[in-house]
Formats: C-alpha cells, structure tokens, sequence
C-alpha cells in the first residue's frame, strides 16, 4: 500500500511513480481524471518567454526516449487509469502535435469512446521565434469515457450558461475554448513549466463531474486540477515523483482556505 504524502479531507497527494500509485488504488474508484503527460518538446529547440529567446527544454522527464518507448509510456499509464475509472467515468488528455496522436491512439486501442477533440486557444500565446512554421496557438483536449455503451456525466445546462467568447451564454458550448494563458497572479506560491490555468480545469471538471465526486491526476505538476477540485467540493487525488512540486500544491490549496 502507498501511504500519501499529504491527506486532508478532500485532498491525498502521493511522491511516486503514478503507474504504481494507480496500480496500488481500488479499481472503479475513481469519477474523472485530468492528466497532462509528459508532451515530448524538449527538443533542444527555443521558444519565447516574456518576450526573451529561451530553451524549449522542461526537464528530462519531457524528453522523447524515441516513437516506441514514448508510445509504451503512454499506453501503460492511460491502462493504469483505466483500471481505476468508474464505468461510467471520463478521462481528459491534454498534448499537442508531439503526443497527442499517442495519446489518441492509446485511447482507441484500449476500447475507451473518445467524446469530444477540444482546442484551447492561447489568445496571448507567444511568436515563434524561427519564423519557419505557424505560432503555436493552441493545446489540445481529448476527452474519453471508459465505456462505450455506459452513459458518462455531462452538464451541458450548466456549460451553455457559461460564458466564452466564442460562444456567448445562452449557446452550445463550442469544441473551441478561448482561454489566455496562466496569469502571474495564479503562480504566487511558485512556477511549474506546464501550469495549466484555473479557468481551464473549472471547466473540465464542472462539465464532467457533480460535487463529492473523485478526481485524479497522475501528473499533479503545480496542483491546478487539486486547487480547482477542491473549491468545487470535489475529492482530489494527485500523483508526482517531484517532491518540489507536491509542496507547491500544498501551498497553493491550503491558501484556499484564508
């Protein structure tokens, strides 16, 4: 058994490997998972921060080991959650160009019914420095439930009263979400290369869950997806081996409470 690094009544936290934790966890235990996996980038290439050249590089859990291991990789955590998942319960995937093709892939082979294909669009994403492809504007989304037969949870009243440029309240909430990047104002206690916004994941975990559900994360980074869950009055479980990062999480849900 894998004791968590952090428990508070909503929330555990676990220091390890995520396909051991998973693999340690009640099978169809688990509502939803936000997961947003390593995406293969660091390339030695260069991208723009605060209008300054820098390395693409994150660390060396985000380098490619080569198309079979980084597909191995996947397969194998995307069956960890699977196992874990309520029959009835989603899973979203975020990647880009370098990963998502994967990810994808890995859905359709281990039988899961893919939902929808969300583009985030960065309004405030930064150029692309070579000036030899198009900027890189967006992220994407899949979205998955385990089961292809088994209805999954989906507030669709609630997402066509929620207001988005592309599609004004009142409307279908569209497969395209305007969204700017994580603002300074959201990495108070800390930075991690790929925090995801706040905005974000309150959508993803308000269309697909109900209060008290259980929510995962098998790649925690900075606790977005446990700050989010937690004032939604949703259970939160977060996996990651950087112990750095489990502490940032902690800051970042404890301040929820001042």
């Amino acid at each position: 058994m894998v004791i968590p690094y952090f428990k508070s009544n909503l929330v555990q936290l676990f220091h390890d490997d995520c396909i051991s934790v998973l693999d340690s966890l009640p099978e169809n235990s688990v509502d939803m998972i936000f997961a947003d996996p390593p995406y293969f980038l660091s390339n030695g290439g260069i991208s723009c921060k605060a209008g300054k050249m820098v390395s693409v590089n994150k660390a060396d859990w985000d380098k490619s080991q080569g198309l079979e291991k980084d597909f191995e990789f996947t397969q194998n955590w995307i069956k960890s959650c699977r196992r874990v998942l309520k029959d009835n319960g989603t899973i979203w995937i975020s990647g880009t160009m370098h990963n998502i093709y994967q990810v994808g892939f890995s859905l359709q082979k281990l039988n899961f019914k893919l939902l929808n294909e969300i583009s985030w669009f960065k309004p405030n994403a930064p150029p692309n420095l070579s000036c030899k492809y198009f900027a890189h504007a967006h992220e994407t989304l899949l979205w998955a439930r385990k089961h292809s037969k088994i209805p999954h949870n989906f507030n669709y009243d609630l997402m066509r009263e929620w207001n988005d440029s592309v599609a004004p309240q009142g409307k279908q909430m569209r497969s395209i979400w305007h969204i700017p990047l994580t603002p300074m104002s959201e990495k108070t206690f800390g930075k991690h290369p790929t925090q995801k916004p706040i905005e974000l994941l309150k959508r993803i975990i308000s269309s697909s869950t109900n209060e008290n559900a259980v929510i995962l994360d098998p790649f925690n980074g900075s606790g977005t997806t446990g700050v989010v869950a937690t004032m939604l009055n949703r259970q939160f479980i977060g996996i990651d081996k950087e112990e750095d990062f489990l502490r940032l999480t902690i800051k970042r849900i404890n301040a929820l409470k001042k």
